[in-house]
């Protein structure tokens, strides 16, 4: 199923957007309302996230948060170790599964449970490599170099001459 809007003129000018297309029109595909368990999404910091869910009556031993690449997996399977003879159950036990899309660079940090809530840390981590890094403009001298391209010679021939001189 397609969204309402179209995301082709965007497709078109764009290089490396494709999973984010797709999950934008994917959004309301297989939208069947499943809500459960009901959750938060709370932003702590520029670079820090929590996710509470809302999950009374399992146990720690019955959930199971696995991270992949950019994709969050929390489910739930509730053991059938009770016997009571229930009049009324109103605590939902039955089992989940709860998918969240994470962006590049999000890796999950911890996660607690604690008064019926599982909250689960994310961190942005961006790799040293990918952080802006600032350039320093020289003194406007230019120095000369003996590389490859440089001088009056063409590259070919200086390659030659370098490897007779390291041989």
């Amino acid at each position: 199923m397609r969204s309402a809007f179209d995301f082709a003129p965007y497709r078109r000018s764009t290089v490396g957007f494709d999973r984010l297309f797709d999950m934008l029109e994917n959004s309301t595909a297989g939208g069947n309302g499943e809500n459960y368990p009901p959750f938060d999404l709370i932003k702590l910091g520029d670079n820090e996230y929590r996710i509470e869910l809302a999950v009374a009556g399992f146990k720690a031993d019955e959930l199971d948060i696995t991270a992949q690449q950019n994709v969050l997996l929390v489910s739930g399977k509730k053991q059938d170790d009770d016997k009571a003879d229930y009049i009324h159950r109103g605590i939902a036990t039955r089992s989940f599964e709860r998918r969240f899309a994470l962006a590049d660079h999000i890796q999950v940090s911890g996660a607690d449970l604690k008064d019926g809530l599982l909250a689960i840390e994310l961190k942005r981590e961006i790799p040293e490599a990918m952080k802006p890094r600032k350039i320093n403009v020289g003194s406007g001298q230019r120095s000369e170099r003996s590389a490859i391209g440089g001088g009056d010679q063409p590259a070919s021939r200086q390659t030659v001459e370098a490897e007779a001189q390291d041989a």
